[in-house]
């Protein structure tokens, strides 16, 4: 059973993004997401990100809510 803390910063650290809060603030600031874009579809992430999130987003896994909140915040 997974009992690790799930936040914003433990899914960049699962993306093998810096996750400080200036980091996850500087990313957010410098990328958007096109009007009706899905977020493993965005073109900033690589293949293993896109996968990561797609799957995390399919399958409703723990991660589904951090990636959610990643997709509202870069819909800003």
């Amino acid at each position: 059973m997974d009992t690790s803390q799930h936040s914003l910063g433990a899914l960049f650290d699962q993306l093998g993004l810096p996750s400080g809060k200036t980091e996850i603030d500087r990313f957010v600031a410098g990328h958007r997401l096109a009007l009706g874009q899905a977020l493993p579809d965005a073109p900033f992430w690589n293949a293993a990100q896109s996968a990561f999130l797609r799957d995390a987003l399919q399958q409703d896994s723990d991660w589904t809510e951090e990636a959610d909140e990643l997709a509202v915040l870069l819909s800003k």
